[in-house]
């Protein structure tokens, strides 16, 4: 069997371990590359049959339009979301898949574990402690249990993070277009969460109808000391109202591993730079803002679930025809998919 090319972008350390380890990687030729994919890095896949991408890479029309000249087949997500892709316009020229689930523990207990930093203060104790500073002053904070925790997005990760929070004996409700049953989540509307919630939580995807679900509106309709988590997509929360609702003391703390304009940002060392994003400058600037560089998906476990799930989507593709974890814009939903992801959707 010839071995099926494949160029992979925007390529790290641990991404490289993870996919040599992988089954079945004896079936691929992988051309990695550090660079992030765009129109002006498209010649890098010439000759491939498979791209594949993370949450920062930039598919869009063009991308597109120059990998299919060039004859990609596929364009292989190692991720969940597909927001940076224009599946309308691949739609008919590139066939699009990605990896729905690879660990939703590693998220939720990411997202708890930025709770737990933030509440606790365990951040700044440890700066002090390595000083030999033990005072207690300015590290009071406050209990989890028996506040209202409101969860957007109840799937496998907001469920998980439900579970979690529900071992600190909190109150759970959640807002979500299909909420699961049986999950113990006391559904709400979106505004009775913004209202009711001690802390909020996101794990949704990034849509046209969520973008800058946070907003200033929102934002006025919180709690007052509410602590916002972000461990999904940056674009849900509006940058510049996350700042004033923290300067106007509305939002008590903000909890980020991802930042709407992170893409040129997030996976590389500025430490010795300037930051030219004032935004983003002006949050880690903030006492109570703690932000990670998107990392809430990176453990061994996840890593080798991503690897292992994203070489299969491409493998089962394009030697069997089909794969179940297909993206098609006609299909935002696998259950009103025509065809039961049981065939290619082109």
């Amino acid at each position: 069997m010839e071995k099926i090319k494949l160029a992979f972008f925007d390529a790290k350390d641990y991404d490289k371990e993870a996919f040599e380890g992988a089954p079945g990687r004896e079936d691929f030729d992988i051309s990695y590359y550090d660079t992030h994919l765009t129109a002006d890095t498209c010649l890098l896949a010439d000759g491939a049959q498979a791209v594949c991408v993370f949450v920062n890479d930039r598919v869009d029309g063009e991308v597109i339009d120059r990998l299919s000249a060039q004859g990609v087949k596929l364009v292989a997500l190692r991720c969940a979301g597909y927001n940076n892709v224009d599946i309308e316009k691949a739609y008919g020229k590139l066939h699009v898949v990605r990896v729905p689930a690879y660990s939703p523990y590693a998220v939720a207990e990411h997202a708890m574990a930025l709770l737990l930093t933030s509440i606790r203060r365990t951040h700044k104790a440890y700066i002090r402690t390595r000083d030999f500073n033990f005072s207690l002053n300015g590290l009071t904070g406050f209990d989890l249990h028996g506040k209202t925790v409101g969860i957007v997005g109840t799937g496998k990760i907001g469920r998980v993070f439900a579970d979690i929070c529900r071992g600190f004996g909190m109150r759970i409700i959640g807002f979500d277009k299909f909420p699961a049953p049986n999950s113990g989540i006391e559904y709400v509307s979106l505004e009775e969460l913004w209202k009711q919630s001690d802390i909020i939580s996101f794990h949704c995807p990034l849509t046209d109808e969520n973008l800058h679900m946070v907003n200033e509106k929102s934002i006025a309709l919180m709690k007052k000391g509410v602590v916002l988590i972000n461990t999904s997509r940056g674009g849900l929360i509006d940058s510049e109202a996350l700042v004033e609702g923290i300067k106007n003391r509305r939002i008590g703390a903000a909890c980020l591993d991802v930042y709407e304009e992170e893409a040129d940002v997030f996976f590389h060392d500025f430490s010795g730079h300037i930051m030219s994003d004032d935004t983003l400058a002006r949050l880690i600037s903030m006492p109570n803002v703690i932000i990670t560089g998107h990392q809430a998906f990176l453990t061994k476990e996840a890593l080798s679930n991503i690897a292992a799930t994203t070489l299969d989507n491409i493998r089962t593709l394009l030697a069997e025809g089909f794969s179940p974890n297909e993206v098609c814009y006609k299909c935002p939903d696998l259950a009103s998919c025509p065809q039961k992801h049981a065939g290619k959707c082109f």
